[in-house]
């Protein structure tokens, strides 16, 4: 368990959490010695002169005393490392979150993520601040104790530490046998989890069958199994609780007896009997509460080792010696990429010379974005390259190939903040003049103007307050502000009424301005003035040229054409 949090830490947080529990260890030892102070403190009382007890009690309220500091000075620091801790490995977990393949976030993975970025890493990191002293304290401070009575008589000190190995025992046999039962409940409470978030994402298409009043039966399962699951937790620790009591019961009662036997064979003093009871007593309050923060420790492992394992997927890797780009060309040199066992890049080649436009049409699951992804490098090809500026996206750093792309998705997410925070996400150190030229030329300040709060109004989370359009024409001021010179567009205008596709068409010719720009469009004016159109199907260009050509051709983008003739025209 220290084991893999000092691992999980990294050496940034290794070291003040060894001086923690090195400080909780000292600590716990001198509880245990104080303790010690008890045996002449009660053989003086119960001697002929009970004054003589007053110099053991000054010692004993010194000990006391000490104990007391060091005891706070330990607790603060644990808090103080645990706060300190869990800070850092919120930034160390964000960072390789947004470092890790978008391929890596499949849909399983949003409840699981959530818990773990939550309630996981608060369990994992409470650890230092919550656990570690009492569990330290149980297991040093009873040790300590036992070699007081060692001390003192070894009969008794012997018998004590003869149930050290039965606590060991009962704790490793409840550890693992509970280990399948919390496994279980963990992943019960992820799969909840993500069925609330399913319910809450799923309410339009509920509502729109009329079933608002039903209870959604996939998420009553799922609540139903963790309740089950969470009562057969509580059976599999019922028998290490049972069974450590008794040890401890047993072990007090076997004392008491051995004891009271030696006391009457004159081997040892009343009192000294009388003490170690009393030692033996106090031992048993951290042994019994061994059960419990056990239990708490194995969830925090529990915790600790999913956090390891996504820490320790390994990111796209970063080159050892980055290269700069010549120029804001693009280039796809024989370029195959799979994923989940399916191809959706066949070994395609294209090149997109530097200013120019490039449009992609295609059938649904050709491949379209995909191509807009790996150009992005949101992930790496299986075969083949992909070049910007002539050097392959893989030598290029991603904080260099990321400054170089501007991306404008179909579907935009802002964050939960106000308009202008969302829009200065493209370039965060820009002026206010700056900004709100690019809210002008996306057409967001017509927006703006007829919101009461103007750039402060709040946008909800995912943008949930503005409309698509709305969302698009700050997605697409946020690309003007970051003025990159390469621009990647996907299907921004496919699913927006006609007003707001003008305002955001108009927005997207003054960002396509200048540009390298890609961009997969459904759009006649958009497809029609690029430089270039490629015909994309099962991951391979089967048509490509400029638009006049293409339709001279008759192919595949020719019917695509009359298809989207058509439409228009019975609009």
């Amino acid at each position: 368990m220290i084991r893999m949090l000092l691992q999980v830490l990294g050496p940034e947080f290794a070291r003040p959490a060894r001086r923690t529990m090195v400080l909780m260890t000292i600590t716990a030892v001198v509880e245990g010695l104080s303790y010690a102070l008890l045996v002449p403190v009660l053989r003086a009382l119960f001697g002929s002169d009970p004054a003589d007890a007053e110099p053991w009690l000054i010692a004993f309220g010194v000990a006391v005393a000490v104990y007391a500091v060091l005891r706070y000075r330990s607790d603060l620091s644990g808090f103080r490392v645990g706060a300190t801790m869990l800070r850092g490995m919120y930034y160390r977990f964000g960072d390789h979150l947004a470092r890790l393949p978008i391929g890596w976030y499949s849909a399983n993975r949003v409840g699981e993520v959530s818990v773990m970025a939550s309630r996981g890493l608060l369990q994992a990191m409470s650890v230092i601040a919550h656990l570690l002293a009492p569990f330290i304290s149980a297991c040093v401070t009873p040790l300590t104790i036992i070699a007081v009575m060692f001390a003192f008589n070894w009969q008794m000190g012997l018998a004590a530490l003869a149930a050290a190995p039965i606590v060991a025992a009962v704790q490793i046999w409840t550890g693992r046998s509970m280990a399948a039962a919390d496994a279980e409940n963990a992943a019960r409470g992820r799969a909840a989890s993500g069925r609330v978030i399913e319910y809450l994402q799923a309410q339009p298409v509920l509502r729109a069958g009329g079933r608002t009043g039903e209870r959604f039966r996939l998420l009553d399962d799922s609540l139903r199994e963790v309740q089950r699951a969470g009562r057969r937790t509580a059976l599999s620790a019922l028998p290490g609780i049972v069974g450590l009591t008794l040890t401890v019961q047993a072990m007090f009662t076997a004392l008491l007896v051995l004891g009271a036997y030696l006391a009457l064979a004159g081997s040892i003093g009343a009192a000294e009997v009388l003490a170690i009871l009393v030692l033996t007593a106090r031992c048993a309050d951290p042994l019994l509460s061994l059960s419990e923060i056990g239990g708490k420790l194995r969830s925090a492992r529990a915790e600790l080792a999913r956090l390891d394992a996504v820490l320790r997927t390994e990111p796209l890797p970063e080159p050892a010696e980055p290269t700069q780009p010549a120029d804001r060309s693009l280039e796809f040199a024989s370029v195959t990429f799979r994923q989940n066992g399916r191809t959706l890049i066949d070994d395609l080649s294209l090149s997109v010379p530097q200013g120019q436009r490039l449009a992609i049409v295609g059938t649904s699951g050709a491949g379209k974005s995909t191509l807009l992804r790996l150009l992005a490098r949101f992930y790496d090809v299986d075969a083949g390259a992909v070049r910007v500026g002539g050097v392959d996206v893989r030598a290029i750093s991603t904080e260099t190939l990321m400054r170089q792309i501007a991306i404008v998705f179909q579907d935009v997410y802002l964050f939960d903040g106000t308009i202008e925070e969302n829009v200065r996400l493209g370039r965060p150190d820009a002026d206010a003049a700056d900004v709100r030229a690019a809210a002008t030329a996306a057409r967001l300040d017509e927006v703006i103007e007829r919101l009461p709060d103007g750039w402060a109004a709040k946008v909800g989370e995912g943008g949930a307050l503005l409309s698509g359009g709305e969302r698009q024409r700050v997605s697409i001021a946020r690309a003007l502000l970051k003025d990159a010179p390469i621009v990647l567009l996907d299907e921004v205008t496919s699913a927006l009424d006609p007003v707001n596709e003008a305002a955001v068409h108009e927005g997207i010719e003054t960002l396509m301005a200048g540009r390298t720009v890609v961009m997969v469009a459904h759009r006649l004016r958009t497809v029609q003035r690029a430089d270039h159109i490629v015909f994309l199907d099962g991951g391979r260009i089967v048509e490509q040229g400029d638009h006049d050509e293409l339709l001279r051709a008759g192919g595949r983008y020719a019917d695509f054409w009359d298809i989207s003739v058509a439409r228009v025209a019975s609009k």
